[in-house]
């Protein structure tokens, strides 16, 4: 399996497969952003519009897919644009299809966009992620330190509010290295 960093016109040319892994992810129940069922034309214009953004440098997206198969997952950064946040990112839009859950795609996905953002300089991390759930467990197992939660802060795909909790990671530094502060 490959994962590879996607630029804008790669990003096009994935579109109908990465469309298919939104709608799988939503579908299988993940709080992604996006109520369920959602349909395929609705998740390939959300991507279509992440074009701009990697184009302009402001989101870095990451595919991982097998030939012939397609997208299985992704991952991608979100880049500040002002100043006095260049050191920091948000860690957006982990995502593995069903199909390929349980082969440790998630947690390569994770340290890839570790990796790249450390080589960036960025220094650190920041991402929310639904109380309780699997990508939850994902987190806290890979280093990631919980902040707090926030009640009622998104929907389900089944249109129920559900707690967020928010992380943070300074990617490079030692995992056993007390935090700064």
């Amino acid at each position: 399996m490959n994962i590879v960093p996607l630029d804008a016109a790669r990003l096009a040319d994935l579109t109908p497969s990465l469309a298919e892994l939104l709608a799988d992810t939503v579908d299988g129940g993940a709080s992604v952003g996006f109520l369920a069922p959602l349909d395929r034309a609705e998740a390939a214009r959300w991507w279509k519009e992440r074009s701009s953004a990697v184009a302009a440098g402001r989101l870095a997206v990451w595919a991982a897919y097998e030939e012939p198969g397609g997208v299985l997952g992704t991952v991608s950064l979100a880049l500040p644009d002002k100043p006095n946040s260049a050191h920091r990112a948000e860690l957006v839009k982990l995502m593995v299809h069903r199909a390929a859950r349980g082969r440790g795609l998630g947690r390569r996905l994770l340290t890839v966009a570790e990796e790249a953002a450390a080589a960036r300089g960025i220094t650190l991390l920041h991402l929310d992620t639904e109380t309780g759930s699997l990508a939850e467990h994902l987190y806290r197992s890979s280093g990631w330190t919980p902040v707090g939660a926030i009640p009622d802060y998104a929907a389900d795909p089944a249109g129920v509010l559900r707690p967020t909790t928010i992380y943070y990671k300074r990617p490079g530094a030692d995992p056993a290295a007390p935090a700064p502060g």
